[in-house]
């Protein structure tokens, strides 16, 4: 009988880890029972046979540093060599053992099994963008750059859910056994347990096969770890604008869709000769949700809600009568309008960096309004009264522009 066919055997056992940890834990998913099933499986063949090679692979997800990957994934398969030693009394010699680091070909065999969003780009960065992209020598992007940029990070965040637990692991991923007295004929060479080279294995089953890891190959220029991405937008409001009062807007995105903003406008143009005045400032903060298509492919755009305080003076007039918003000669606190609305509105992407954002707001907003009348030099006031409002309180097409890492928009097409 040939000890090559006999021996192939379709025993299989993975064991999974946690983020960053190399210790194997019987307790975390479904390790203990996998492993009980192994051993038994072990056992019920020794009765007839001799286990003559195990081979085991391990590997890292690749969040994190490239070097710090590498060392866990040794240390993952350290840990699990030891235990099945321990549990079936195995030699060394017994053992051949492939140290995958990140493991990519794991990643992309994944995501061509699965329906994620994006699948065929995220297929296209891993086919076809090295792990550091150089240029004379320089590191200049990424693999894993590219993957947590594209669509704002939305691909990534979906592979570190559903795909990366599965790739932290080490597997047994062949058994050869042997009838009692072939055994030495299926002994693997002196040497060959450890130092058969990372990028170039191969690995025992009814045929040969060889597996290429093209992406284990270590270049020689350090570079870090790429960088979490960050979303902002600086904006201006478009109809404040018009109206010629200068303004200026942030907002941040805090993930999940939600963000914090803030703005402030400030116009202060008045001619005394002429009893003109057209004079405003104040500020708001708000707090948002995004949804929908657009805002799941990339934060900062597509579909909004949200809420939003107010605070406002103006003092506005036109060779008539006056309105002034606040105490006369008070401090903001004393002149201020206070209002709060809830919005509605759509962040459409323009250009690579830009946004319009629609937004209509719907509230209240209160304070102690005066009006006076110009006499020759002087300014007689007449009446003042409480305002309340409610209805709109809030207009805006603002420019947003878009800053931040990964912050921008995808060309049509998928061009980066």
């Amino acid at each position: 009988m040939d000890a090559a066919v006999y021996g192939s055997d379709t025993l299989r056992c993975r064991i999974c880890f946690p983020v960053g940890s190399s210790v194997v834990d019987l307790s975390y998913g479904e390790n203990g029972s996998r492993l009980d099933a192994f051993v038994a499986g072990i056992h019920a063949r020794q009765a007839t046979a001799v286990l003559c090679r195990l081979s085991l692979h391990s590997g890292a997800s690749p969040e994190g540093g490239l070097t710090f990957n590498r060392r866990l994934s040794d240390k993952r398969l350290a840990s699990f060599r030891s235990i099945l030693q321990e549990r079936l009394f195995l030699p060394d010699s017994v053992f051949t053992t492939v140290s995958l680091g990140e493991d990519w070909e794991g990643l992309t065999s994944l995501v061509e099994e699965s329906d994620m969003p994006c699948r065929e780009e995220v297929l296209r960065i891993l086919r076809n963008t090295p792990v550091w992209v150089t240029r004379n020598g320089v590191v200049v992007d990424s693999r894993k750059r590219q993957l947590m940029n594209l669509r704002g990070g939305q691909a990534w965040r979906y592979m570190h859910a559903h795909f990366f637990p599965e790739l932290r692991n080490t597997s047994v991923v062949e058994c050869e056994f042997a009838p009692v007295g072939m055994e030495k004929e299926l002994a693997p060479p002196v040497g060959a347990t450890e130092g058969q080279p990372a990028d170039t294995v191969i690995v025992r089953d009814t045929v040969e096969r060889v597996i290429v890891f093209r992406d284990t190959v270590q270049l020689p220029v350090p570079v870090a770890g790429p960088s979490k991405p960050f979303y902002m937008g600086l904006k201006t409001n478009l109809v404040y604008d018009a109206l010629l009062v200068p303004n200026i807007g942030v907002e941040f995105a805090l993930g999940k869709g939600w963000t914090l903003g803030g703005n402030w406008m400030y116009g202060w143009w008045k001619n005394d000769r002429r009893h003109r005045y057209w004079r405003v400032y104040g500020g708001e903060v708000g707090l948002r949700k995004y949804f929908g298509q657009r805002a799941s492919d990339k934060p900062l755009t597509g579909h909004h809600v949200g809420v939003y305080g107010q605070l406002l003076t103006y003092d506005f007039e036109f060779g008539g009568r006056g309105y002034m918003g606040g105490r006369p000669g008070g401090t903001l606190w004393d002149k201020a309008h206070y209002g709060v609305g809830f919005e509605y509105g759509y962040s459409l992407p323009v250009a690579r960096r830009l946004n319009l954002d629609f937004s209509l707001g719907l509230g209240y907003l209160g304070g102690t309004c005066y009006e006076y009348v110009p006499v020759d030099a002087c300014y007689v006031w007449e009446k003042t009264r409480t305002r309340q409002w409610v209805g709109p309180t809030k207009a805006e097409i603002s420019l947003v522009w878009l800053l931040g890492r990964g912050n921008y928009n995808q060309e049509k097409g998928g061009k980066q």
